[in-house]
């Protein structure tokens, strides 16, 4: 019996995501959980008691999703370089495979930010990882530019995040098909890289 409650309460959450991430939290009524679950909705209250509970406990887990293992890799005992561009590519893969992602964390918490805010300690944790003490050594030993890892994050995230927010705009704009915007993608990928490496790191 055990296993059945939490295959069902695993089948709810799997619901709540695809339709919080498709309509938000405000267009998302606990009847359009329960039908994309296929699950009665008196079970679905039963799991997670309300709509905002269960909304909270999504929105933690996908900033999980979003956030730790950027911080993990800000951690990592490797090259100032090397992290960077790591950091890319990883952000890179993750907005092409969770598109929605973005766009759904900026608007919840930008709806609501006395209700979200206190939970988001990834950003604060960001403050204190490694990277954020190799671009304050690095500078010292003149190396990179003066550079805090508040202003490289947004470079980091925001350039590749961007590409994939505006595909729609840009296949119709630019008359592009499917695989012709994945090329596109891949070689902004590379430029952003290119960018943001010749801008920290200065000439020997």
């Amino acid at each position: 019996m055990k296993c059945i409650g939490q295959s069902s309460e695993e089948k709810i959450k799997e619901a709540a995501r695809k339709v919080f991430l498709k309509k938000g939290f405000d267009g998302t009524t606990s009847r359009d959980i329960a039908n994309e679950a296929e699950m009665n909705i008196a079970l679905t209250n039963y799991y997670f008691r309300s709509k905002e509970k269960l909304f909270l406990e999504i929105f933690k887990d996908l900033l999980n999703l979003y956030f730790q293992d950027t911080v993990n890799i800000f951690n990592k005992d490797i090259p100032l370089r090397e992290k960077l561009i790591e950091s890319v590519d990883h952000t890179f893969e993750m907005v092409r495979k969770e598109p929605d992602l973005v766009i759904f964390i900026m608007n919840e918490v930008h709806k609501a930010p006395e209700r979200l805010i206190p939970d988001i300690n990834f950003l604060r944790q960001i403050k204190n990882t490694r990277l954020s003490q190799q671009l304050e050594e690095e500078a010292k030993r003149g190396n990179i530019r003066p550079i805090s890892v508040e202003n490289v994050l947004p470079m980091l995230c925001g350039y590749i995040q961007f590409i994939f927010m505006g595909k729609n705009i840009h296949m119709k704009a630019f008359e592009v098909t499917e695989e012709q915007f994945v090329t596109y993608a891949d070689e902004h990928k590379n430029i952003v890289k290119d960018m943001i490496i010749n801008y920290i790191f200065l000439p020997k």
